[in-house]
């Protein structure tokens, strides 16, 4: 059990502290103050049997410009060290989120740390009381753990006279991440330490920047972990990549039309993505002449009729003009019911008022609506009386702002432009950038972590940008691993999918640590350019 009060003599005292400093989120914000302060707090849990004493540390470091070596930014940080253990043998692990413009609470409180929220997913999880309880399947047992705030999230921002808004871009913000993971290992002795990402959706695509320009920095790491992927923006919306996810959600709610109904959902998935990458792109190719065997099987496998399939141009995912997903709010339409795009398990009240809710305005999917208010009140509840943090300032949690003054353009390892197009639409392109560091580290182990009722980042799609992106060698290739949760985008909310992963995560932190001259071989990359 995790105590916060152990028995005194057991750990030093703990040093709350009350920030008093203003994070303003917008675009033109930013701060004076450099002060590198934090709430200590010491602490006691199990894992597996084993006991494991660690430190909380919360506060912010200060990242500096490269070029000038000036304060240029201050971020907000949640570590998660345990006691007494060396440099070179304790890994270090660095989590995000994405967004654009997400702060790291959904994964700090959803997924590996010493605490987590309790929910009813895919159920709504009723309002107050919450309950956070000790997470059993915490990877503090294999891995400090550290979950970054970047610019205009959580209480991070510029200092002057630079302003959020420089950091919010794909190379900036990759930059920008890279400057506090180096400040961390100096400020805490651990650059000889292993090192290990953890980026969800949107933090995918920053791990696959950030990792080659810690490279080029001379930061090799040892693994990488892309949650719910999303590597090329070209292929967001592919009916192909879509196809296998509404699959999984027809299976689910008992609405696929295949006869006999697959009593296992990966022979389903795999079946799926057979006929989605054959038949269902020669009828998607041939539309508007009707190839009636595909599209019966469509129907079939998707749980819509015919003609309003034909009616769809047979694009499983295609939204209204409001952005509304056609299939998630059509799928269980009888029944006034739309499916989240996050987690298609979860239902929410489709028709009144709720149906012509905006689609875009802030957490109203049904998969977020479920988990926000339990993570509101447990995160300030957590971070206030637990970790003993305090602060004036407005948490940031998703700043909306961000994303809509995110410069999508990006410089990739070749030297070209990967981010927009010569009319300014989004391009962004980051499997080449993992493809470069895989090759140039060929040590680095990468598992990619995918949901099959995830519709917001299809788990086939990952599949068809990992296969096609430009790693030739089969050595390098063989580094890479891919697994796949009865879940959603936010793997760890599902009880059994959480364990699971965590049980992938050891044997990858496994097989990147064991190998001996492996880690002489990164450790030695390292040592050329420091």
């Amino acid at each position: 059990m995790t105590s916060s009060s152990p028995a005194a003599g057991r750990h030093p005292a703990d040093q709350p502290f009350f920030d008093p400093v203003a994070y303003g989120n917008g675009p033109d914000d930013s701060v004076s103050d450099t002060t590198e302060a934090a709430a200590i707090t010491h602490h006691t849990m199990k894992i597996g049997g084993k006991t494991i004493v660690y430190t909380a540390t919360v506060g912010h470091l200060v990242t500096v410009d490269p070029s000038s070596s000036l304060p240029d930014a201050k971020l907000f940080y949640v570590a998660f060290t345990q006691d007494g253990q060396s440099e070179e043998s304790r890994p270090v692990t660095f989590f995000y989120n994405g967004g654009p413009g997400s702060s790291s609470v959904f994964v700090l409180l959803g997924s590996f740390a010493p605490k987590r929220i309790k929910t009813s997913m895919p159920d709504f999880t009723p309002p107050a009381p919450y309950a956070i309880e000790d997470n059993p399947d915490s990877l503090l047992d294999h891995s400090d753990l550290v979950f970054i705030n970047p610019v205009g999230t959580g209480y991070s921002a510029a200092i002057a006279p630079r302003k959020n808004r420089d950091f919010w871009g794909v190379d900036q913000d990759a930059d920008s991440i890279k400057q506090f993971i180096k400040r961390f290992l100096t400020k805490n002795n651990r650059w000889n330490s292993p090192k290990f990402l953890y980026g969800e959706s949107y933090g995918t695509a920053r791990s696959c920047v950030l990792a080659y320009r810690l490279h080029e920095d001379g930061v090799d790491l040892n693994g990488v972990t892309l949650q719910s992927s999303i590597l090329d923006y070209t292929q967001s919306g592919n009916p192909v990549g879509a196809l296998p996810t509404a699959a999984a959600d027809a299976w689910y709610h008992k609405k696929l039309g295949e006869k006999p109904v697959p009593s296992d959902l990966a022979t389903l998935a795999e079946t799926v993505a057979e006929f989605a990458r054959t038949d269902y792109l020669a009828a998607l190719r041939k539309f508007p002449h009707e190839d009636d065997a595909a599209v019966t099987k469509l129907a079939a496998y998707t749980g819509i009729d015919k003609t309003t399939l034909l009616a769809w141009s047979l694009d499983v995912a295609s939204y209204d003009s409001r952005g509304n997903s056609l299939f998630l709010t059509t799928l269980l339409k009888s029944r006034g019911l739309s499916l989240g795009s996050y987690d298609g398990r979860v239902t929410a009240i489709g028709t009144g008022i709720a149906g012509q809710i905006d689609p875009n305005s802030g957490g109203n999917d049904p998969t977020m609506t479920a988990v926000t208010g339990v993570y509101t009140s447990m995160w300030n509840t957590y971070l206030n009386e637990q970790l003993k943090f305090t602060s004036n300032s407005a948490f940031t949690d998703l700043n909306d702002q961000a994303f809509l003054n995110w410069d999508f353009g990006h410089i990739d390892p070749t030297g070209a432009q990967k981010g927009k197009d010569d009319k300014g639409n989004i391009i962004l392109y980051t499997a080449g950038d993992l493809a470069a560091v895989m090759a140039l580290n060929v040590d680095l182990k990468v598992l990619s972590a995918n949901g099959y009722y995830d519709f917001v980042t299809p788990f086939y799609q990952t599949v068809l940008d990992l296969q096609q992106m430009p790693l030739i060698d089969k050595d390098a290739r063989a580094n890479l691993s891919a697994r796949f949760y009865p879940s959603g985008h936010m793997v760890y909310l599902d009880a059994g999918s959480r364990t699971r992963l965590k049980a992938d995560l050891a044997k990858m932190y496994d097989a990147a640590t064991a190998n001996q001259p492996a880690m002489s071989r990164i450790r030695a990359l390292q040592q050329r350019k420091v």
